[in-house]
C-alpha cells in the first residue's frame, strides 16, 4: 500500500517579521488511523482552529475565537466550504502525485511587521522534502527547482489571472486577516511574559548554562558577555523552545575551562525581550544551582516529585532514569568541594507548587485530547448511522 503526505504549511519568511498567519494541510493516502485530510490554522505560533475529513467541521480553539464568528456570523461555514474544496482538491492532487513521485508538499504564508508596516508573502511545493517550484511575488512568476517542475512552471506562467489573485491574497487579504486575528485575540497573542532566569551547573567542570524559560513571545535574545562585550567564543547557543504552557525557554551554555575563577565577575548572562528591560545575570558561584553537594532536603523533594507523578498516572520510566542519574552524579561528586547553597526551604516549595500545577496542566490537556477523540468517534457514528438509514 502507497502512502502520500501532501502538507501545507503557511507561515512568515523572513525573520524580521514580527506577526504571522499559519495553515498546516495535510493529507494522506492509505492510512487507515489517520484522517484523509487535517487542517490546523495558527497565529503567531497559537492554534486557533481545527477540521478535518472525519467531523468535516470547523472546531474553533481559542475563546478568543467566539468574536470572530460574531462579528462574521458566515466564518465557519465559509471555511467549511473551503476545507471541503481543499480536500476534495487535495484528494485528486495526491493521485497525480502517487503517478509522479512518492511524497509531495506545498509550503505559503504571509506576514506582517508592525513597527514599519512591510508585509511579504511566498509559495513553495516540494516533494520527498526537497524544494520542487515556488512563486517570485516581486516578478509574478514561478521559479522551477528541478528540471521536473519546468513542464509545470510555463503552464502555471501561463495563468496570468491566477497569479494576480496569489498577490492579492498574500499582500492584502491573508495580511488582513492575520492583523483581524492579533485584535481579537490581543490579551494572548500580543502579551509579553517575563522570562525566569537561571544559572544551572551539572558538575564543577561542566559549562554553566544561563537558562531562560517562561516567556512569551519567543523572539528573546540571550547571550553571554564579558566587560560589557558579547562573546561570540566559548558560549553555545540553544534553540527556542515551547513550554506546555504556551510560553518559550531557551539555554546558552558558557564554557568556563579558560576561565579563571578570579575573572568570574567579568562576565554576565543578558536576557532582551521587546517590552521589558534587559535582564543581567552577573556569574557568580552564589547564584548559581548545581547537582552536587545536595542535602535532605533535595532527596525529599525528588521522593515527592516521584510521589507526585504516581498520582496523577504520568509514565515514571523516563523520570526513574533522570532521577538515577542525578543520584550517580551526586555520589561521584560528593568530594568536590560545595559551593554556596541558594536553595532553601521556600524555594522547594515554590518548586514543588510549580510541578503540581505543570501536572495539572497536563493532565486537562490529556483530557481534552480525550474529548477531541470521543467527539471524532461520535462523529463516525453518527455518519455511519445515517449511511445506513
Amino acid at each position: 500500500m502507497s502512502t502520500v503526505i501532501y502538507r501545507i504549511n503557511l507561515s512568515v519568511c523572513l525573520s524580521t517579521v514580527l506577526h504571522s498567519k499559519q495553515y498546516f494541510y495535510t493529507a494522506s493516502s492509505g492510512l487507515t488511523t489517520f484522517p484523509e485530510f487535517v487542517v490546523v490554522g495558527m497565529v503567531d505560533g497559537v492554534q486557533i482552529n481545527y477540521y478535518d475529513s472525519n467531523t468535516q467541521r470547523v472546531v474553533l480553539k481559542q475563546d478568543w475565537m467566539e468574536q470572530v464568528t460574531r462579528e462574521d456570523p458566515d466564518y465557519m461555514e465559509r471555511n467549511t466550504g473551503s476545507y471541503l474544496g481543499d480536500q476534495q482538491s487535495f484528494k485528486a492532487n495526491i493521485g497525480i502525485a502517487k503517478q509522479r513521485f512518492n511524497q509531495t508538499g506545498k509550503v505559503y504564508g504571509c506576514g506582517w511587521d508592525d513597527e514599519d508596516g512591510t508585509t511579504d508573502g511566498y509559495e513553495q511545493h516540494g516533494y520527498d522534502g526537497e524544494d520542487f517550484i515556488s512563486l517570485d511575488l516581486k516578478i509574478l512568476t514561478w521559479v522551477a527547482a528541478v528540471p521536473q517542475a519546468v513542464s509545470i512552471k510555463q503552464r502555471w506562467d501561463q495563468n496570468k489571472a491566477e497569479l494576480l489573485c496569489l498577490k492579492n491574497y498574500y499582500t492584502q487579504e491573508c495580511v488582513d486577516w492575520l492583523k483581524k486575528y492579533l485584535s481579537y485575540g490581543k490579551s494572548t497573542l500580543q502579551r509579553t511574559d517575563r522570562p525566569r532566569v537561571s544559572l544551572l551547573q551539572r558538575s564543577p567542570s561542566s559549562p554553566v548554562v544561563c537558562h531562560a524559560t517562561g516567556f512569551y513571545p519567543d523572539r528573546v535574545v540571550v547571550f553571554w558577555r564579558r566587560d560589557g562585550q558579547e562573546l561570540h567564543e566559548q558560549v553555545d547557543p540553544g534553540e527556542v523552545l515551547p513550554n506546555h504552557d504556551g510560553t518559550f525557554q531557551v539555554s546558552v551554555d558558557l564554557n568556563l575551562t579558560a576561565v579563571p575563577q578570579e575573572d568570574w565577575g567579568r562576565y554576565e548572562c543578558v536576557v532582551q525581550l521587546k517590552g521589558i528591560e534587559d535582564i543581567s545575570t552577573p556569574l557568580d558561584p552564589a547564584l548559581i544551582r548545581t547537582n552536587w553537594g545536595k542535602t535532605g532536603l533535595h532527596y525529599l523533594f525528588i521522593a515527592v516529585r516521584v510521589v507526585l507523578l504516581s498520582v496523577f498516572s504520568v509514565d515514571l520510566s523516563i523520570y526513574w532514569l533522570w532521577t538515577l542519574s542525578q543520584l550517580i552524579s551526586e555520589t561521584f561528586h560528593t568530594a568536590a568541594p560545595p559551593r554556596r547553597s541558594t536553595v532553601d526551604v521556600v524555594s522547594l516549595q515554590r518548586q514543588l507548587l510549580e510541578e503540581v500545577r505543570m501536572l495539572r496542566r497536563t493532565q486537562e490537556q490529556l483530557l481534552q485530547v480525550e474529548r477531541e477523540k470521543l467527539l471524532v468517534e461520535r462523529e463516525k457514528l453518527r455518519l455511519a448511522q445515517a449511511k445506513s438509514d
